[in-house]
């Protein structure tokens, strides 16, 4: 018998011996794979410095990148308090304390192994654009204050610049047709990052902001009759060639500034009856803050007042050929013009429209692709002709400012669709007004980042991945040899004689 408890003892010696073997293999696997994941991993900020506002996005990919080009996902974004940076410039110190909150933020998200390879860039569009044409003395201070704050932070800073209006369509265009699933067809990321996402030919992009509007889109052919407006990129090995061109000034904000600018050249009285704004609808401006904005210049002139009053008369007809001044289709050096004499190649397949396209359309209730263009008009026309009153009334959770301008802003995107962009009737069909895609804003941040990946080299990791098949196949291994052993020590434990008797 004392052979019997020997023995039995020796068995669970060995059994739980093996039990330590076994949870020390599944940790070791487990600790492996997640390791070599999490050193595998490279993240990117970057600060979209707009008109109105700045915001930072942080964005994570894996450095083992398909084709030289990593598949980026945003991971946080963080909205700057206060005004876009333009409005700084008188006080640019201040720009250092707007920013800490969301720099802060990053530094604490992206791991403190990770801080000195984390390239941050800053690029502003269209606000600084309109600061530079003021002042390049204004615009300066304003970027070397930007400056002077990101370096203070642990990160790999890459600069800040003022990045052109070709640019932002362009970005805009690649993280559009990106987040549509249009450049990475078959690869191992793919089911992961795109699952449910069918892959189509890209998407051409119209973007408009308060400043500027642009239009991207891939031409039927690479020849371009004006190359400012092509530019290449290469993404998951293909050679993209795209058109581009914004319009600065041509933003929805400064497309009103304009149309008050030209309107009131021929006033004596000082006061403009608007067919743009609503019928009762007063609002006194001031000339001066008219002609701030660089956009103005062109209808600057002397007037025997220094404000106006605006009184809408609410009129979609009217108002529309008011708009349509501001487009000059007087002369065409190419062969296809949009306005002011820009190139415009013909046009080809659909197209995504954002920002305030789709914020503007919401508002009426046509972001559906059943709406025609006709009943477009006609919903616009219906909503500027109603009483002030009666729409402040049918609208009383909307800013009275914002809510103002709706009949403006939708008369002017028809216009631009119709007379500046010459899509018709049939082509009005392929637009796609869009808001976010899968939950992602649409803007030229993440675009950038997946351009800047082609230039960050991959890391090699820190140790090889398993596979996923190998990583399940070992956990579940280990895991059914654990539960083998600790159920042999059990029965052994709870039945050692019979046991025994069974092996005599």
């Amino acid at each position: 018998m004392e052979d019997f408890d020997f023995c039995s003892r020796n068995i669970l010696i060995i059994l739980g011996f093996s039990c330590v073997i076994s949870v020390i293999a599944l940790i070791a696997v487990g600790i492996s794979h997640n390791k070599s994941l999490s050193h595998n991993v490279k993240y990117g900020i970057v600060l979209d410095a707009g008109s109105s506002h700045t915001s930072l996005y942080i964005f994570s990919w894996a450095s083992e990148k398909e084709n030289d080009t990593g598949i980026v996902q945003q991971i946080e974004e963080c909205k700057v308090s206060g005004a876009g940076i333009a409005a700084y410039y008188r006080r640019p110190n201040d720009i250092t304390i707007r920013l800490t909150q969301c720099m802060e933020k990053a530094r604490k998200m992206i791991p403190m192994s990770k801080h000195q390879e984390t390239p941050v860039y800053m690029g502003a569009s269209a606000g600084m654009q309109l600061l530079r044409m003021a002042s390049d003395r204004m615009a300066g201070k304003v970027m070397a204050a930007v400056i002077r704050s990101l370096n203070n932070y642990p990160f790999n800073f890459h600069g800040a610049k003022i990045i052109t209006g070709q640019e932002e369509g362009a970005y805009n265009w690649i993280t559009i047709n990106y987040l549509l699933g249009h450049f990475v067809q078959k690869s191992k990321w793919y089911n992961q990052f795109f699952e449910g996402i069918k892959h189509e030919k890209n998407f051409g992009v119209l973007n408009l902001g308060s400043d500027s509007t642009q239009i991207t889109f891939v031409p039927k052919n690479h020849t371009m009759e004006s190359p400012e407006n092509s530019l290449q990129f290469r993404l998951y090995g293909k050679d993209y060639y795209v058109y581009t061109h914004s319009f600065l000034c041509y933003g929805k904000d400064q497309a009103l500034w304009q149309k008050l600018a030209k309107d009131i050249q021929v006033l004596s009285d000082g006061v403009l009856k608007d067919p743009c704004f609503h019928p009762g609808y007063e609002e006194v401006v001031t000339v001066k803050a008219l002609y701030e904005t660089p956009c103005t210049r062109r209808f600057k002139k002397i007037l025997p007042f220094n404000e106006f009053q605006i009184h809408g008369t609410g009129n979609y007809k009217q108002c529309q050929q008011s708009i349509l001044e501001l487009f000059n289709t007087s002369y065409c050096p190419y062969s296809q013009c949009a306005f002011n004499g820009v190139f415009l190649p013909p046009f080809q397949g659909s197209f995504g429209a954002f920002s305030i396209f789709y914020f503007v359309m919401e508002f009426f209730n046509l972001t559906s692709e059943k709406v025609s263009q006709e009943e477009a008009i006609k919903r616009i026309g219906n909503f500027c002709s109603q009483p002030w009153n009666e729409v402040k009334t049918s609208f009383p959770k909307v800013d009275e400012k914002e809510l103002s301008e709706y009949c403006f802003s939708g008369i002017y995107i028809l216009s631009l669709f119709t007379y500046g962009y010459h899509f018709t009737n049939k082509t009005w069909e392929n637009i796609h007004f869009m808001g976010k895609i899968r939950g992602t804003n649409a803007g030229w941040t993440l675009g950038y980042m997946l351009n800047m990946t082609n230039m960050i080299p991959a890391e090699q990791p820190f140790t090889a991945p398993l596979s996923h098949s190998a990583y399940v196949f070992l956990m579940f291994f280990f895991s059914l040899l654990l539960a083998i052993e600790i159920t042999a020590a059990l029965f052994i434990l709870n039945k050692p004689a019979h046991f025994w008797e069974e092996m005599v």
